[in-house]
């Protein structure tokens, strides 16, 4: 099976690839690749980076504004999703959540390092291919807290030029 690949493009950082994986979870990707199509993610931010752990994206700008989009289904074991067994190794793209597990919508992470207490809780969607380096760049980031409710937000905005579909 040939899989989708997508490149994000981080102003002043560089591209990383990833490879999707729709067998895992098909309405996950879907909803990813129509969302890169519409050019949603064209602006936002990595909002969330945690050196070691994972850096996360898609939901704010530069301002901080949140941009939303419908939630879809978590598919992701823990919400009765079997096919999906896909580990959150390094490199690994899942999608961001409340604590409802049906609440994915644009959010999404990218494992820095291993995280295996995540495995069955989370709908893990694509691996990197290439552009590790970014990602350890994106990962060492000076981060501080953006009032009350947020954390390890970076001092300095990673914003997401784009992303675009490479081969589908």
């Amino acid at each position: 099976m040939t899989h989708p690949v997508i490149k994000i493009h981080v102003a002043g950082y560089g591209t990383m690839t990833a490879e999707l994986y729709p067998e895992k979870a098909p309405k996950t990707v879907a909803n990813f690749m129509a969302l890169i199509e519409k050019g949603f993610f064209e602006g936002l931010i990595f909002h969330r980076v945690i050196r070691g752990f994972m850096i996360q994206g898609g939901g704010y700008d530069a301002q901080m504004e949140q941009r939303e989009t419908e939630a879809i289904k978590g598919e992701f074991i823990a919400n009765g999703f079997m096919s999906n067994d896909l580990r959150h190794t390094r490199g690994v793209l899942s999608m961001a959540r409340t604590s409802d597990p049906d609440s994915a919508s644009s959010q999404f992470f990218v494992m820095h390092e291993d995280a295996p207490h995540l495995d069955a809780q989370y709908a893990g969607f694509g691996k990197l291919t290439d552009g590790f380096d970014v990602l350890d760049k994106i990962a060492s980031v000076k981060t501080g807290n953006y009032g009350w409710y947020m954390q390890d937000v970076p001092r300095e905005p990673v914003v997401i030029e784009r992303m675009e579909i490479v081969s589908e």
